[in-house]
């Protein structure tokens, strides 16, 4: 598999996680909002606005953005819109990509002024990884409140959009493989 096909992949789930944990977000909401989801929402929209900064760099684009974060959180419906449509962009724009422009090095500053560099595909691995991890935080919020979180793995991701890999052709595996041998 090619870096751009991983990371078309990583995207499609990354905008499949975000989706499920806004609707447990919702939920939520729903029922009583307390100072943890607040958290929660200002967690999420924190990794919203370092993705907003990155699509920027990577169009070599001036943000204005002086903070990973906003004064307030936005309401939840707003927040899931943004989310939706930057998750949207990131897949189309990785599928546009071709190898070589994945690794060409592009120059930008962080918010506190300081200049950095890092290639494509190096943003982008960023932009998931750092998703990844603050979608963890408000799972585990969301744990606490209401005793499970939405599913957020790859391999979770993988199976439901493409359920064939649950079995191997021919073949079901249904038991555990056998003990090794010492």
């Amino acid at each position: 598999m090619s870096a751009r096909a991983l990371l078309i992949s990583l995207f499609r789930y990354k905008a499949w996680a975000d989706e499920g944990l806004i609707a447990g977000l919702a939920r939520l909401e729903d029922e009583s909002p307390n100072d943890e989801y607040y958290t929660a929402v200002s967690i999420l929209n924190h990794a919203h606005v370092v993705d907003r900064i990155f699509v920027a760099n990577l169009q070599r684009v001036r943000h204005a953005y002086t903070n990973t974060g906003t004064a307030e959180a936005p309401k939840l419906d707003d927040l899931s819109r943004a989310i939706t449509e930057t998750d949207q962009w990131y897949i189309a724009y990785v599928e546009r990509l071709g190898e070589t422009e994945l690794t060409e090095a592009i120059e930008f500053l962080f918010t506190d002024g300081t200049p950095g560099r890092m290639s494509r595909e190096e943003m982008l691995g960023h932009v998931v990884t750092h998703a990844g991890y603050h979608r963890g935080e408000v799972g585990r919020i969301l744990t606490q409140l209401t005793t499970s979180s939405p599913r957020d793995t790859f391999t979770g991701y993988l199976h439901e959009v493409e359920p064939a890999r649950r079995a191997l052709p021919g073949e079901r595996h249904t038991t555990l493989p056998p003990e090794p041998v010492r």
